[in-house]
C-alpha cells in the first residue's frame, strides 16, 4: 500500500528553523495524521453526451406507462428515458428500498415484497400483481432478476402485456448455451472447438477432453457471470470440475447440465452489440472490449477495442447479425466473443437483455439503446442503416463497487453512504447511478454503487478523463474499488492495449496492494501533505486569536516550519515557507502558495486550501493534483487521499508543543501502549523515547 505515515502525519518542531525547544503535554490538541488513499474525480454526467444526441419524436407514440422490473442504477437509466418519451412509470420495490432513488423518480411505486430477491424482484406472482394494479402496459426488465427469464415474459403476453426484450423464443435458444450453440454453428458463426452435447457423467467429462485436448472449459449450460465455471488441465481437474460445476449449476440455476469446450488461453473478451427489429431488420453497433475481469465479471469496459481493426470488426459485426437474424431477434442484444492474440474470434454466449456496460455504446454511436428498445418493443422499425453507424470518439466505463480491492481484487462491502458526491461538473463524464447521501449498501442486493463513463475524442483523452473522474469521486462510509480501477487506467500494459482476461492477476500475481509511489509522486505528496498540515494549523491558530481575550497578544512571527515526516519507515525531514497569497482570475479565488524543500528538492505548492471541501486542487510545480479531505475529527486530526491509497492509522498518543505550536503524535501501527517515559511538563529532547507500544 503506498505512502504509509506511520507516525504523525507532519509532526516535530514546527517552528522557526535551528530552534527547537519542545514540550510534551499530555493533553488531546489539534494535529492531523495523513491517510495517502485513492484520490478520486469530480462529478458525473447525469445526461450523457448519448442521450444528448439521441432524437425524441413526440409524436410517435409508444406507451401510456411502463412498469420497471428492477432496481439501482438501470430502474433509474431506464426511468430517465421514458420521461424523455413522455412516458409514466412505475417502480417496483422491497421494503428495503422504499425510499431508493428510483422510487423517487418513478410516477408510482408498488413494494412487490420483502428485502430477499426471491421474495421481491423475483416474485412474479407479486411483480404481475403490480402490473395489473397499476395497469401499466408494458414491462422493461433491465439486466438480472426476470430480464431472461422466458416464463416472465409467456405470463406478461397472456395478459396483453409488452415484455420490453425479445421474444421467448430467442430467450429460449439463446439462454440455453447448448442450443445457441448449435444455432450459431448453424448460422455460420465461429464456434469454440467441443462437445455439442451434454455431458452425463464425470467419466465422460474426461473422454470429452481428451478429445478436445487440454486445457477445456466446464460450464453450466444454463449459466451466466461465472457461475458454475471451472477450467481444467488434466483428467483430475476434469473430474473435480465436473462435480463442483454441477453442483454449483444445480444450484444457482436450478439446472446441472454441463457443456465442455476448448479453453482459450489469454484471451481478449469482446462483445458486439446488437439492435433488431418485428420486420426482419438487424444491425450491429460496434464492438466493447470487456477483457478486465475479476471472478469473470467486468471491471473496466471501453468501446471501441483498441485491438480490433475494421476488417475483424465487420466480421464480427455481420456473424453477430446472421446469429440475431436466426432467432428473429427484436430488442437490443449482445453477441460476446473470445479473440485470441491473432484476431480469430470464438462466439461465446448471447444475453438477450440490455447490458450493465450499454453506455459506451451510447456515447459513440450517439443511441439512446432504452429508446430502441421501447421502439422496438411497441412495433416500429428501425430507423437505422448500418451504413448509419458511426464511431465517433471513445468511450470508457468503470463499474464502481462497494468492494475491498485489496481482497482477492474486490469483496463486497456493506455500508451507509454517508457523504457522496458524483463527478459530474467535469467535462465528458457520465454517471448511472441509483443512489444518493444516506443510501444503503446492503446484503441482499449487488454492490454496485455506480457505473462512471467517460467520453472523449479519442481514447488518450477518455482516460485522462477518467483519471479525473476517479480522482474527484466523493464516496464516504463504505469501501470501495476506485483505488483499483485507477491502476488499471494508468498502467502501461493497459494504455498500450496489451490486455487479456487475465490481466488483474498478471499483473498483480500476489493481489492488489495500492498505488505504488514514483520518486516524484513521493516528494509531491509529501509536500503536498506537509503545505496543508501548516494550513490547518495557521486556520486553527486564526481562529483560537479570534476567540482569545481582548487584550492584544503579540506572537512570533513564524517564517518556515520544519517538519519530520515519515513515510515507508523513513524519516524526511520537510521545511515548509510560506510564500503569500495570489490571485487566480479563472475562476476568481484566493490562492496560497507554500515553498516546500523535500530531500533536496524545491516545490511550490499552491492552493485555496478550503479545508471544509471533501474535494482540494493542488497544483505542485505545475502538476495539478486533487486531493481528498476524507475525514477531520475534532481534535484536527485529518486523513487526506491521494494518487489512490490509504496511509496512517490516525490515533493520536500524545503531543509536541515546539514554538508554541502544538503537535501530535499518532500511532503508526495498531498496537497496546505498553509503557509511557514521561510526564505532562517534562522536556524532551531530539530522539528521545516518549511512548512505547505493542
Amino acid at each position: 500500500m503506498a505512502g504509509f505515515w506511520t507516525g504523525a502525519a507532519a509532526l516535530a518542531t514546527a517552528g522557526r528553523r535551528g530552534r527547537r525547544w519542545p514540550k510534551l503535554l499530555m493533553r488531546s490538541v489539534a494535529l492531523w495524521t495523513v491517510k495517502h488513499v485513492p484520490h478520486y474525480s469530480r462529478r458525473y454526467l447525469v445526461v450523457s453526451r448519448t442521450l444528448c444526441s439521441a432524437g425524441y419524436d413526440s409524436n410517435e407514440k409508444t406507451f401510456d406507462k411502463i412498469l420497471i422490473a428492477n432496481r439501482g442504477e438501470i430502474a433509474c437509466r431506464v426511468i430517465k428515458t421514458c420521461k424523455k418519451m413522455g412516458i409514466k412509470t412505475v417502480a417496483i420495490h422491497s421494503d428495503v428500498d422504499a425510499s431508493s432513488v428510483h422510487v423517487k423518480m418513478a410516477d408510482e411505486a408498488v413494494c412487490v415484497g420483502p428485502a430477499p430477491t426471491s421474495k421481491s424482484y423475483l416474485n412474479m406472482n407479486a411483480i404481475m400483481d403490480a402490473v395489473r394494479s397499476t395497469r401499466a402496459q408494458a414491462v422493461h426488465p433491465g439486466y438480472g432478476f426476470l430480464s431472461e427469464n422466458k416464463e416472465f415474459a409467456k405470463r406478461l403476453a397472456a395478459e396483453d402485456v409488452i415484455f420490453i426484450g425479445p421474444d421467448t423464443h430467442a430467450i429460449q435458444a439463446m439462454g440455453d448455451k447448448i442450443e445457441s450453440k448449435l444455432l450459431a454453428k448453424k448460422a455460420k458463426v465461429n464456434t469454440i472447438p467441443g462437445f455439442d452435447g451434454v455431458v452425463k457423467d464425470a467419466d465422460e467429462a474426461v473422454r470429452i477432453a481428451r478429445e478436445i485436448g487440454y486445457p477445456v472449459m466446464i460450464k453450466a449450460s444454463a449459466g451466466g457471470g461465472g457461475k458454475g465455471m471451472r477450467i481444467a488441465w488434466d483428467d483430475e481437474e476434469t473430474r473435480d470440475g465436473f462435480r463442483f460445476s454441477s453442483q454449483e449449476a444445480a444450484s444457482s440455476f436450478g439446472d446441472d447440465r454441463l457443456l465442455i469446450e476448448k479453453f482459450i488461453d489469454n484471451p481478449r473478451h469482446i462483445e458486439i452489440q446488437v439492435l433488431g427489429d418485428k420486420h426482419g431488420n438487424a444491425l450491429w453497433l460496434n464492438e466493447r472490449e470487456c477483457s478486465i475481469q475479476r471472478r469473470n465479471q467486468k471491471v473496466v469496459e471501453e468501446a471501441p477495442s483498441i485491438f480490433l481493426d475494421s476488417e475483424t470488426r465487420r466480421a464480427m459485426g455481420e456473424q453477430a447479425v446472421a446469429l440475431a437474424k436466426a432467432v428473429s431477434y427484436s430488442s437490443a442484444g449482445t453477441v460476446e466473443f473470445l479473440v485470441d492474440s491473432k484476431k480469430n474470434f470464438y462466439f461465446l454466449e448471447m444475453n438477450t437483455r440490455l447490458q450493465v456496460e450499454h453506455p459506451v455504446t451510447e456515447c459513440i454511436t450517439g443511441l439512446d439503446l432504452v429508446q430502441e428498445m421501447i421502439r422496438v418493443a411497441k412495433g416500429y422499425p428501425l430507423r437505422h442503416k448500418q451504413a448509419d453507424i458511426p464511431i465517433n470518439g471513445w468511450a470508457v466505463e468503470c463499474r464502481v463497487y462497494a468492494e475491498d480491492p485489496y481482497k482477492s481484487f474486490g469483496l463486497p462491502s456493506v455500508g451507509r453512504l454517508s457523504q457522496y458526491e458524483e463527478p459530474i461538473h467535469l467535462p465528458g463524464v457520465r454517471v448511472d447511478s441509483g443512489i444518493q447521501p444516506g443510501s444503503d449498501i446492503s446484503i441482499y442486493y449487488d454492490p454496485m454503487i455506480s457505473k462512471l463513463i467517460t467520453y472523449g475524442s479519442d481514447r488518450t483523452e477518455a482516460l485522462k478523463r477518467m483519471e479525473d473522474a476517479l480522482d474527484s469521486y466523493v464516496i464516504r462510509g463504505v469501501t470501495h474499488n476506485i483505488a483499483l480501477l485507477r491502476e488499471v487506467i494508468i498502467n502501461s500494459r493497459f494504455i498500450e492495449g496489451d490486455i487479456n482476461t487475465k490481466f488483474l492477476s498478471d499483473v498483480y500475481p500476489d493481489g492488489f496492494k495500492g498505488h505504488p509511489l514514483t520518486e516524484t509522486e513521493r516528494n509531491q505528496f509529501l509536500a503536498v501533505a506537509s503545505s496543508l498540515f501548516v494550513a490547518s494549523q495557521l486556520r486553527a491558530q486564526h481562529f483560537q486569536d479570534h476567540e482569545s481575550s481582548r487584550v492584544p497578544i503579540v506572537k512570533p512571527q513564524v517564517a518556515s516550519w520544519e517538519l519530520s515526516v515519515k513515510l515507508h519507515d523513513e524519516i524526511h525531514t520537510v521545511v515548509v515557507s510560506s510564500s503569500g497569497p495570489t490571485f487566480s482570475h479563472e475562476p476568481q479565488k484566493l490562492l496560497h502558495s507554500y515553498m516546500v524543500e523535500v530531500d533536496g528538492s524545491k516545490l511550490n505548492v499552491t492552493s485555496t486550501w478550503n479545508l471544509a471541501s471533501p474535494l482540494l486542487s493542488v497544483n505542485v510545480d505545475g502538476t495539478q493534483r486533487t486531493i481528498q479531505c476524507l475525514s477531520r475529527e475534532a481534535g484536527g486530526n485529518m486523513s487526506i487521499q491521494f494518487l489512490g491509497t490509504v496511509v496512517a492509522e490516525g490515533q493520536e498518543i500524545c503531543v509536541i508543543e515546539a514554538m508554541k505550536m502544538q503537535n501530535s503524535m499518532t500511532a503508526g501501527k495498531t498496537g497496546k501502549v505498553k509503557s509511557v517515559h514521561c510526564k505532562a511538563g517534562d522536556t524532551v529532547g531530539e530522539g528521545d523515547l516518549l511512548v512505547e507500544l505493542e
